[in-house]
């Protein structure tokens, strides 16, 4: 039997943006890039970093994705894009952010994404190591937001695009920079020649030349003044130019690294913007207000105000104006400079502007709010509104579908959360952070769960909503207990308990006091755990069972304690709740729970030396999980199904059923369950009298337990090793081990850590 340690993602992602359409031009810019390619396709690159480095609106993008899509054969591992919006009015994205998503595009579960930095970017660094795969970094902002993206070899290209020069990374990594300046004049009259020679054939030389000039020979503007002219084939161009000419300077928020440039720019977004119909100029403007990088219609609507319907004829005309850009179906979104003259246009209107962030922000609560229903109808905070009057939130007919959602949407929501607190709506910021807790727990979405949860627990606090602000700080508890911060996640529990008893809230008291137990178990402080346990089922039992929530969670919290009575060795105190419960969860329909309790319920029975009994409790429980298609479910019950196989006599169908775990653990990336995995396949070798196989199984669990400061595993692992040791012809090794055992066994002081010490110090001293 043998075991993979190394995980291997085969996720080929194919993300380029769609080529640019109507592109023309740049010539030698895009002859000047092929040569960092070379022919032979397992050929190294010329460089491994490559800039594209000009002024806003020069058409640094346009020419990214032409070039890249030219050359997309040659990286047949895919590519990865990311907008790192440098330069937008919105916090730009971090190095964190990216490899969080470039990670999960890979193929890495969330669950063995690394929280530092540096982390991820080994991690990444390891997964591109073999791979040949174009990465296109726009609009990036300076060299330490770019640095941590970049792969260790050469064989991956990374193409940037910056209004920087990023000098860092031309000295340091030795990145080829092409400097894009403005397009020359014969180039600017092809451009707008592409876009209008289907509408316009008798446009004079002359003033094409100047179109060109009064654009400046810019890309951006020089597209919208050809799309304006396109949309009026009967207006001779010589009055476009006249009314272009006149148009008055309304815009001085702009920079460019000439006036010149910074003239023609604010004179056509002015000038095209003016011919808009008033609604789609309104919503121009609203959509300024969108605080994240890109749109859906149905975002764009709740902006407005009106109908999806309506809506999209008005994106239409935008996107024919050139003023925002289809991205994707049903998503849009608008250049950096295009949305911060739209913003300096909504500040003349500001009461519209305020009152569009407001049903942005409902739009977004309401929507999370289905969501969450789809995802876990017990666990989700119920919002008191229906959504207001002109906003239509989407829906999901199975959990899948509001999982793609917030994947799609979640930069959005991070930066629709931070305006909120920002514009101090602070009930919708705290509601919709609570909306968002449990898809944040499904999806492990760490960095945004802490960022938008602790914005949404001082919003609540701001607010005065107490109730909000302990679910709020039960929730950051959760999210510090997952990713193994536990004194905040003890002050954040304790929190919540003091604001709920507080309050009088009971419900809120024994949701409290179950999570204190949890963490007290996740410490293995079991007495302690076993307290919280019993309170809080004392408190819920005392709320009645007029609605189910009283009813489940005293099943939930009497399962819980099960378990911390089966740790402090007291099986038969636990089978006797989990005969109580059983019932409950089949009544609910609760299939996890009815699960969780036959798992719990069969280690009770071995316990007793009844493995006919405790093979029919696990056998019911994978087949809840088989049902569920829940591997998660499978991966660990399978734990117990192979610990009741060995005590029936079956090591084969134990190694079996330890490797079926281990390799969906893996899968999942949950390094702590595939340790458990590993170190019971140490005791079946050993119980199979092959001490030198389980040695090896046994130092692999060491070694994960560690890693995650899993101290009481380890602890058991180490012992399981020793033993194993002292079977081989090792004793000196197998002598050190049982001292680092007893030295890790020390903090603990429930029965069964007791009686490993006592082990450990008649094999150290026999006598």
């Amino acid at each position: 039997m043998h075991f993979h340690q190394q995980t291997v993602f085969a996720v080929t992602p194919r993300q380029l943006p769609g080529d640019v359409r109507g592109f023309v031009n740049r010539q030698a810019e895009l002859a000047h890039l092929s040569t960092l390619v070379a022919k032979d396709v397992g050929e190294p690159f010329v460089v491994a970093v490559a800039i594209i480095a000009g002024t806003a609106g020069v058409g640094k993008t346009a020419l990214a994705l032409h070039w890249a899509h030219s050359v997309r054969d040659h990286f047949p591992d895919g590519e990865l894009y990311v907008n790192l919006r440098g330069y937008d009015p919105g916090p730009p994205a971090t190095p964190e952010q990216v490899l969080d998503r470039f990670l999960r595009d890979l193929g890495v579960p969330a669950t063995s994404i690394p929280a530092e930095l540096e982390d991820r970017a080994a991690l990444f660094r390891s997964l591109l190591a073999s791979r040949r795969m174009l990465l296109l970094l726009d609009n990036a902002a300076t060299v330490g937001q770019v640095r941590p993206l970049l792969p260790g070899t050469a064989s991956c290209l990374v193409l940037i695009t910056s209004r920087s020069r990023l000098s860092g990374l031309v000295a340091r990594e030795g990145a080829y920079r092409l400097g894009l300046d403005v397009l020359t004049e014969n180039d600017a009259v092809s451009l707008i020649r592409s876009v209008t020679t289907r509408y316009r054939a008798d446009d004079q030389p002359d003033d094409l030349v100047e179109v060109v000039r009064l654009c400046a020979r810019l890309p951006l503007a020089l597209r919208i003044a050809a799309e304006r002219a396109a949309s009026r084939p009967l207006m001779m161009l010589n009055e476009l130019i006249a009314d272009l000419r006149d148009e008055s300077v309304l815009w001085d928020a702009l920079t460019a690294e000439s006036e010149e440039e910074a003239d023609a720019v604010r004179t056509v977004f002015a000038w095209s913007y003016r011919a808009l119909p008033d609604p789609a100029a309104r919503l121009f403007r609203l959509l300024s207000v969108h605080p994240g990088p890109d749109f859906s219609l149905e975002a764009a609507a709740a902006l407005a105000g009106m109908p999806a319907a309506h809506v999209r004829r008005l994106l239409d005309v935008l996107v024919g104006a050139y003023l925002i850009e289809q991205s994707a179906p049903g998503r849009y979104q608008i250049h950096d400079l295009l949305r911060a003259y739209a913003a300096e246009q909504a500040r003349q209107f500001a009461a519209d502007g305020d009152e569009a962030l407001i049903r942005l922000v409902s739009w977004y609560l309401h929507t999370a709010d289905r969501a969450q229903h789809a995802l876990a109808p017990y666990d989700a905070y119920r919002l008191p509104d229906d959504a207001p009057p002109g906003i239509t939130p989407l829906s999901f007919a199975q959990p899948e579908t509001a999982l793609r959602w917030y994947e799609t949407e979640r930069t959005n929501i991070v930066s629709v959360v931070r305006a909120a607190a920002a514009a101090e709506l602070h009930g919708l910021t705290w509601r919709l952070a609570a909306a968002l807790r449990v898809i944040h727990a499904q999806w492990n979405a760490f960095d945004e769960w802490e960022t938008i949860g602790t914005l949404g627990a001082a919003s609540a606090a701001t607010d005065g909503d107490l109730p909000g602000q302990a679910m709020l700080l039960e929730g950051l508890g959760k999210l510090y207990v997952q990713t193994r911060r536990l004194d905040q996640a003890e002050t954040g529990h304790l929190g919540a308990l003091e604001i709920r008893r507080r309050l009088g809230d009971r419900f809120g008291e024994g949701l409290s006091l179950n999570a204190l137990g949890l963490l007290a178990l996740r410490r293995r402080r079991l007495t302690e755990a076993l307290a919280r346990f019993e309170e809080s089922t004392l408190v819920f039992s005392a709320l009645g069972d007029d609605t189910n929530a009283p009813l489940r969670w005293t099943a939930l919290t009497r399962a819980n304690a099960a378990e911390a009575q089966i740790e402090l060795g007291r099986p038969a105190a636990a089978a006797e709740i989990l005969s109580g419960t059983l019932p409950v969860f089949r009544d609910l329909n609760d299939r996890f729970s009815e699960g969780n309790a036959l798992f719990l319920l069969s280690r009770t029975q071995r316990a007793f030396g009844d493995i006919e009994a405790a093979r029919h409790s696990i056998d019911a429980a994978m087949a809840i999980a088989t049902a569920a298609d829940n591997l998660a479910w499978q991966g660990y019950w399978l734990l117990e199904l192979a610990r009741v196989q060995r005590a029936a006599g079956h090591p084969a169908e134990a190694l079996t059923s330890y490797q079926r775990s281990a390799a969906i653990q893996r899968q999942l990336a949950d390094r702590s369950r595939e340790a458990l995995a590993l170190d019971g396949t140490g005791e079946t070798y050993f119980e199979l009298a092959r001490p030198a196989e389980a040695v090896n199984f046994h130092r692999l669990a060491i070694t994960t337990h560690r890693d995650l400061g899993d101290h009481w595993h380890h602890a058991l692992a180490l012992t399981n090793l020793a033993r194993a040791l002292t079977q081989t012809n090792h004793p000196q090794e197998a002598q050190t081990t049982w001292h680092q055992a007893l030295t890790a066994l020390a903090p603990f002081d429930d029965p069964t850590a007791i009686a490993l010490r006592q082990s450990a110090l008649r094999q150290i001293n026999p006598d």
